[in-house]
């Protein structure tokens, strides 16, 4: 069939339940209907494009002179209410995320070269403190949910401590984002604004008495980045190591939990804790989809027509799926050829996907050893998952395991 001929139906919603419950499957009929680039509907109906083939996400990501972060010029404006959900998501701010060209590679630059100078090792063992008294909040009590209180607590705190916060500071952070990620309205309006005056305090604080820390070197770095610019940047920095890396863990130790490859070495701990982080990041990444892109004139890609100013959709999740890439089910073992964590000149800036794997990795490896006998303590199927067109994670995960005693000591 032309790529100019009308298709047999009409777009796919990327939303609702049968997205919610079984984005791969849906992922999948997409493909089969329309190949690498399919029409679709965001929440409300909102017409885009979506990006499914690896080679396709690939060259979107690797042509920001074609594919830009420049939202202002989406032609779908004029029916986007103020309320919309994804408004966050595409509308502009001067944050490293949405610069482009020459600016973006000066903050970018600047991010990766204060990430890079964060010791791997001593990140472990604060993950490692943190996953401990997390551990032992909850410990005696032979039930949790992973999900609200250890997987979602400790990147955060890790992150709080490579910028140089105090362990107060970090608790009340926290807090605060998980009120804005979960809640609605006033509330999340309130908490996001308390988030980035903390940032705000910190960065003021940093310049008065600089630290070991990525505030500090941000501050001192060559780039000159003015106040405001790093206090955006650093909420980018702290959303990404947020939600992705909470999910990551999540998403691994339901595998683990969930899965008979993993239930008979399960409380071998660390040698299937790497191997759940790398399947998960293949098959169940925590982020789906990569915020859009807009095409800055009329082009081919795919089969379909793409006008000028229409809004694209990056499949990270799809393109791992594509059977072009994916020949076999095991050819994804040790592969980091993943889309995971985006692609081109807006990917995650190099360390970060190595400290998240530092974070996710401590945190699994810490709770099996501390929690061998972990079991899932509602049916699989049961779980929920969250709505989020971005993002693929549990909004709990309940377990059951033998109560411990607490850690009196450090490990």
């Amino acid at each position: 069939m032309s790529a100019e001929q009308p298709r047999p139906a009409g777009p796919v919603r990327l939303y609702g339940p049968q997205f919610r419950n079984d984005p791969a499957g849906l992922y999948r009929q997409i493909r089969q209907q329309y190949g690498p680039v399919a029409p679709v509907l965001l929440e409300g109906d909102i017409p885009a494009w979506f990006v499914c083939g690896y080679r396709e996400v690939d060259q979107v990501a690797n042509d920001p002179q074609l594919f830009t972060r420049e939202n202002q010029r989406w032609n779908a404006w004029d029916r986007i209410p103020d309320d919309w959900p994804l408004f966050a998501y595409v509308v502009d701010n001067p944050s490293v995320m949405f610069t482009e060209g020459a600016a973006h590679r000066e903050r970018a630059g600047a991010i990766s070269d204060a990430l890079a100078a964060v010791d791997q090792s001593e990140l472990s063992v604060e993950c490692e403190r943190i996953a401990d008294e997390l551990i032992d909040e909850f410990a005696g009590s032979g039930e949790a949910d992973l999900m609200a209180q250890y997987a979602e607590q400790i990147p955060l705190r890790a992150t709080a401590a490579m910028f140089g916060m105090s362990a107060a500071d970090a608790t009340g952070l926290v807090r605060d984002i998980a009120v804005s990620v979960d809640s609605a309205g006033e509330d999340s309006m309130d908490s996001y604004e308390r988030v980035q005056d903390a940032m705000q305090r910190l960065v003021e604080a940093k310049r008065r008495v600089p630290g070991p820390d990525v505030t500090s070197r941000l501050l001192e770095h060559p780039a000159d980045l003015g106040d405001q610019e790093i206090v955006l940047d650093l909420l980018v920095v702290l959303s990404i190591a947020h939600q992705p890396t909470s999910n990551w863990i999540g998403n691994s130790v339901r595998l683990m939990l969930t899965d008979a490859r993993f239930a008979a070495t399960l409380s071998g701990g660390r040698a299937t804790a790497g191997q759940a982080l790398d399947e998960v990041l293949w098959e169940d990444t925590p982020t789906q989809n990569s915020i859009p892109r807009i095409a800055t004139r009329d082009t081919q890609l795919g089969g379909q027509r793409i006008r000028a100013r229409d809004l694209l959709v990056l499949g990270l999740a799809a393109a791992n799926a594509d059977p072009h890439v994916r020949r076999d089910a095991d050819g994804a073992a040790g592969n980091r050829a993943q889309m995971s964590f985006s692609h081109g000149e807006h990917g995650c800036p190099y360390p970060a996907p190595e400290l998240a794997e530092v974070i996710a990795k401590t945190s699994v490896e810490v709770l099996l050893d501390r929690l061998p006998d972990l079991t899932l303590a509602v049916p699989a199927g049961s779980l929920e998952w969250r709505p989020s067109v971005w993002v693929r994670g549990l909004t709990g995960l309940p377990v059951t395991f033998t109560p411990v005693p607490r850690r009196d000591r450090a490990r």
